[in-house]
């Protein structure tokens, strides 16, 4: 499994030759001017919530590539409207797709679209491919709700916002890692604008003083598990 940083909360998984984008904010993030989008593989596109900095680019990479969109149901149907294919899920829901499977869990945050439509119940998701486990918190409160996760799931690792001011910040995801129970943390949700920029070794530091390995990636930059 290998995933790509496209700055903010935007992230690329290929897993075997499958290809997934998550929440594709890209073209008008400043901090990723070097992302063409029109060059992003995309079978499918997973939404976390319906908020501008996480659908922007959806529309477009969906209709160049006939991605499927894998959302709450309000923002499949929101999308299939456009006449974009999606597969609408809702929170505690699994599907097991070609790639793997994908579960919905909670989020706290909120989630309205650009023109205030109601965009559903924000969320988070735990995809389980290529004998690797991930949790993509979406954005989020720190929440009780995460203990749930490791009952089912031994996480390889967590992809947690930590900007602060519009979800949980580098002390509460500290805690959230405790939650789910992984030490291995990428950040996201960052330095985008004003609101959520961070001092990145004054992060990694607060990690590493609990024996955490917290990750901030270059935009463009990836891992593999």
């Amino acid at each position: 499994m290998k995933i790509t940083f496209y700055g903010h909360a935007s992230l690329g998984i290929q897993i075997d030759d499958v290809n997934i984008l998550v929440d594709p904010f890209i073209t008008r993030n400043p901090n990723a001017s070097n992302i063409d989008i029109n060059t992003l593989k995309a079978d499918y596109i997973l939404v976390t919530h319906a908020h501008q900095d996480h659908i922007l680019d959806v529309e477009a990479i969906a209709k160049r590539t006939n991605a499927v969109i894998i959302s709450n149901y309000e923002i499949v149907t929101y999308y299939g409207n456009l006449g974009l294919e999606g597969h609408p899920m809702n929170l505690g829901g699994q599907w097991d797709f070609e790639f793997g499977s994908v579960k919905y869990v909670n989020a706290i945050h909120t989630s309205s679209f650009p023109d205030g439509s109601y965009g559903g119940q924000p969320g988070g998701f735990v995809i389980e491919g290529e004998h690797k486990n991930i949790y993509i918190a979406g954005d989020t409160a720190l929440t009780f709700d995460m203990k749930l996760i490791p009952l089912q799931t031994k996480l390889d690792l967590a992809i947690l916002p930590i900007g602060d001011n519009f979800t949980m910040g580098i002390d509460d995801a500290m805690i959230a890692s405790d939650f789910v129970e992984c030490d291995k943390i990428l950040g996201y949700h960052y330095d985008t604008f004003g609101y959520i920029e961070i001092d990145h070794e004054v992060a990694k530091r607060k990690f590493f003083e609990k024996n955490k390995d917290l990750m901030l990636l270059q935009i463009g930059d990836s891992i593999e598990l």
